[in-house]
């Protein structure tokens, strides 16, 4: 008799789906890998169907085209709650790209999943659609539930508590104590093992362990105000150590590395990076876009300048954390960010109370909450689990 099977499958639709998605499975795979089978799946690109790896790239596009364009990005997620997570989850699914639905229903089943586990809600929309169906859990990664996240399923998570009375105020039918669970943010496991010496990472990282560093960021597309901060700074030339972290956004990054400054600001820019979490916690600030990477970045207790809103998932997590958490602010001014800068600079005294708060969130985040909650879910399907738990 087989194991039940687990099946983790990713989606690209920005890297705050992706990195949630495999803490999660680490975790899991950890905790109870002895028990079950596990399945990592590049679900939209190992089929080979063109319609499934299409409707990915639409995914894609449609974040970077609302970072480009806010008033798109606002009118999108206000269309969302104007439907309503049944119809706007099927007018999303069907018309995106057609002919995605069927390739995907038949490669899910094809998988023979008894759990599907989800931090995107076109997965769990599949996983409810295929017969038999599994058993079903979403990891919703921002701060509140847009209605695709409230889609039928059997465990819905959010992680922060405003996010959770919201949910269950507005779907009170869809939602009660055991499918909806309050939970940590899920911060991936590699950020707990970053020393806490800021001055031996900036070692590391070869800059300056005594100079005010900048780090910037505009999610995994580098679409942002970025590149007008990082002009303003550079233009008054600021006795700082300025790293914008471009992501996947190649044309910035070799724009910014044509850039040979010589002064005071010490200018570093980076690409694509797997030492993320280096940047951050080597950071007296973080600016940069509204987005999953906050609960990052409090993890190492930095304060942030929120710098960009591109849709109203992104003002709530910028509110979130200006309003409940008390460690950023929120400043759209590419030169109102570079006056913000060299007012800390002159009285790094008034940085403090957001880095206290900040401090407050560290090391209070992981996946393993989460992780136990899907076990527990996968015992009521298959009990003799628990007995060996």
């Amino acid at each position: 008799m087989r194991k039940p099977r687990v099946l983790f499958p990713f989606t690209e639709a920005g890297l705050g789906h992706i990195m949630p998605m495999r803490a999660i499975a680490a975790k899991f795979e950890e905790l109870y890998g002895d028990k079950v089978e596990i399945i990592r799946s590049e679900f939209f690109q190992e089929t080979g169907s063109e319609e499934l790896k299409i409707f990915e790239k639409r995914l894609c596009d449609t974040v970077v085209k609302a970072n480009n364009n806010p008033v798109f990005g606002f009118f999108m997620t206000l269309n969302m709650d104007f439907w309503g997570p049944r119809l706007d989850s099927w007018a999303t699914m069907k018309y995106l790209k057609l002919g995605a639905n069927e390739a995907a229903f038949e490669y899910m089943a094809k998988l023979q999943p008894d759990l599907v586990v989800s931090t995107h809600w076109a997965t769990n929309y599949y996983a409810r659609h295929i017969d038999p169906m599994p058993m079903t859990a979403m990891y919703c990664p921002d701060v509140e539930m847009n209605p695709l996240f409230c889609y039928p399923c059997d465990l819905a998570m959010v992680p922060t508590k405003t996010g959770y009375e919201k949910a269950r105020k507005k779907y009170k039918k869809r939602f009660n104590d055991d499918n909806l669970k309050l939970v940590h943010h899920v911060i991936r496991e590699e950020a707990f093992s970053v020393p806490d010496d800021r001055g031996l990472l900036r070692k590391k990282l070869g800059i300056d362990e005594n100079k005010f560093t900048i780090m910037l960021a505009e999610g995994g597309y580098g679409v942002g105000t970025m590149k007008e901060i990082c002009e303003e700074i550079l233009s008054r030339d600021l006795p700082v150590t300025l790293i914008p972290v471009c992501g996947k956004n190649e044309e910035l990054y070799k724009e910014f590395r044509e850039i040979k400054h010589t002064g005071k600001c010490d200018f570093r820019p980076v690409g694509y990076t797997d030492q993320i979490f280096d940047y951050i916690a080597a950071a007296d600030i973080f600016c940069g876009k509204s987005g999953s990477i906050f609960a990052e970045v409090c993890f190492f207790g930095v304060p942030q300048i929120a710098t960009h809103y591109a849709t109203n998932i992104e003002k709530h997590i910028g509110e979130y954390f200006i309003t409940n958490v008390g460690s950023a602010e929120k400043i759209f001014n590419p030169e109102k960010v570079a006056d913000k800068i060299e007012e800390y600079l002159a009285d790094p005294s008034k940085l403090e109370p957001y880095r206290r708060a900040a401090q407050t969130r560290l090391r209070r985040s992981g996946a393993e909450e989460s992780a136990r909650y899907i076990f527990d879910l996968l015992c009521l399907r298959f009990p003799e689990l628990k007995q060996n738990k």
